[in-house]
């Protein structure tokens, strides 16, 4: 069983709790977790120790910090998950997970130890992080607003594919009425100029959620087969 803690980092833009889970044995690298739109729940904690369960040392940051301290919002009801973005800007996602990384560095682990997996919101993020920092590896479950900008402050980033740093998968659902099939080939056809590793898969009967057990759009063989993917993905480019 994972050794679980929250633990608060200092950010520039204040206190953040992270939750953390540690393997029972050494560790084979470290995993960030970023949140859906709906918080660090039940859900992001779970996927937390299951990365634990595998080996790694893997933290939850609490981005939403900026609307108070241990934000959620259920899935049934968007209208608690605006009000929750209060203060977050692309640049203030970076500070959550610069703290992030620093505190694993504080564990003993260089940024090329370090892989960063996020979902819904947080796949966008791990898109971003690869374009501005160098870590081991990123993967992003059905991150929208890479193509098509969805608020003014995320703007689109498919048009700086050629900035990015860090390796960088991106998992899909064709039924996924937020993000358009055509958006997700005019992604993989600009990662063809990125310098670093990228990979897109689609799947074809999954919908938006699909990795997530806790709604109604889970697709258990879409989640396995991405779970499983993401871990070969660390595998091959974590150090």
């Amino acid at each position: 069983m994972p050794e679980t803690q929250s633990v608060e980092v200092q950010t520039a833009d204040g206190p953040m709790r992270l939750y953390e889970a540690k393997p029972a044995g050494e560790a084979r690298g470290a995993v960030i977790v970023i949140q859906e739109a709906f918080g660090v729940n039940d859900h992001i904690e779970d996927v937390t120790r299951r990365f634990a369960d595998v080996g790694y040392h893997a933290v939850a940051p609490e981005v939403f910090h900026r609307a108070g301290a241990n934000k959620t919002a259920p899935y049934d009801d968007f209208s608690q998950v605006l009000p929750l973005f209060e203060g977050l800007t692309d640049q203030a996602f970076l500070v959550d997970v610069d703290a992030t990384v620093a505190h694993l560095g504080d564990a003993g682990f260089g940024p090329e130890q370090i892989g960063i997996v996020g979902f819904c919101m947080g796949g966008r993020v791990t898109f971003l992080v690869a374009l501005e920092r160098a870590l081991g590896a990123a993967v992003g479950f059905y991150g929208g607003g890479i193509v098509t900008a969805r608020f003014p402050q995320f703007p689109a980033l498919v048009d700086r594919v050629e900035e990015l740093k860090t390796p960088w998968l991106g998992l899909f659902g064709d039924q996924d009425q937020g993000i358009p099939v055509a958006d997700v080939e005019q992604l993989r056809d600009a990662l063809e100029r990125a310098p670093v590793d990228t990979h897109v898969v689609r799947y074809e009967e999954a919908d938006h959620g699909f990795h997530c057990d806790a709604r109604p759009a889970y697709n258990a063989p879409a989640a396995k087969d991405g779970w499983e993917r993401t871990l070969a993905w660390f595998d091959d480019h974590l150090a």
